[in-house]
């Protein structure tokens, strides 16, 4: 008898505790569900204001409603990063040349190649591929240029040409947004460059304006550097081909050649790491 009065008592007080939690638990809903009640009441008589004043407060915060404001930040830093990045190395090129040797040409990473080298502070850029592609095509690599940069970098303040150097019309040019001087170049530009150079030198002779003593290799040096081409310090030459194709044969004496497999899905890493090992390579300069 004992033991069932001791069941029958722990069960009554099973039976108030559930009571006290299923208490306690509509209380606490019954709370919630006023303050929801009154939250909602609130933002009804509240919402017609909130709504006239949402004008104003956005011409206010984003005067430029077209702006992403999480693409702008990640270009900020990406810009940081690869000005950053250049003020690091050894050395940096003023001219380099990016040196196309496969057959299947891929117009937008060349274009990222192009601003990977503005960012990193190259004032002079030349793109090469020994078919002159490039070069026939440069009113789409420039526009692919600019949508790059527009991607990667985010801005579209000032603007330079991509210059033809052997195009038959004097007045064609196109227009960038860069810091930097981009040349299209085909085979055709570094032999005729010697060419014009060479028939200068003798016609200032037959035209005694020089005497015959004048034809050397420095005053050909001289002609040459009229062009306003500079010397490129490095060329990555994307491809294969273990050869110069042509590109530039009076400017590249002194040039740093590094390849790289291909052009195509190249990432930054990848111009980096070019670029790092050109900034630690000792050039002895024919010594």
């Amino acid at each position: 008898m004992a033991l069932l009065y001791s069941l029958l008592w722990r069960f009554l007080l099973v039976l108030v505790r559930f009571k006290r939690a299923v208490v306690s638990w509509l209380q606490i809903r019954l709370r919630s569900w006023r303050g929801r009640l009154w939250e909602g009441t609130i933002t009804a008589l509240l919402m017609p204001v909130a709504v006239s004043e949402f004008p104003e407060y956005q011409k206010k915060t984003h005067p430029n409603v077209n702006v992403d404001p999480v693409r702008g930040n990640r270009a900020d830093s990406s810009r940081a990063r690869w000005l950053s990045d250049g003020r690091s190395l050894e050395k940096l090129p003023a001219h380099i040349g990016l040196m196309v040797a496969e057959e299947e040409l891929s117009f937008p990473d060349v274009a990222k190649l192009v601003v990977w080298c503005m960012a990193v502070g190259v004032s002079w850029v030349s793109v090469y591929d020994n078919h002159g592609i490039f070069q026939k095509n440069s009113s789409r690599l420039q526009e692919e240029i600019l949508r790059q940069q527009q991607s990667l970098l985010g801005v579209d303040e000032s603007r330079h040409e991509v210059e033809l150097l052997n195009s038959r019309d004097k007045h064609q040019h196109y227009v960038v947004s860069c810091r930097s001087t981009v040349k299209v170049l085909s085979p055709e530009d570094g032999k005729q460059t010697i060419v014009q150079a060479a028939r200068k030198l003798c016609h200032s002779v037959e035209n005694k304006e020089r005497s015959s003593k004048d034809i050397s290799v420095s005053m050909l040096d001289i002609l040459l550097r009229e062009s306003n081409i500079p010397d490129p310090e490095l060329v990555v030459k994307f491809g294969p081909i273990n050869s110069t194709l042509g590109f530039l044969p009076w400017h590249i004496r002194l040039t740093e050649f590094i390849s790289l497999p291909s052009h195509r899905n190249v990432s930054y890493e990848d111009l980096l790491g070019a670029l790092q090992q050109y900034g630690v390579c000792q050039q002895r300069l024919g010594q």
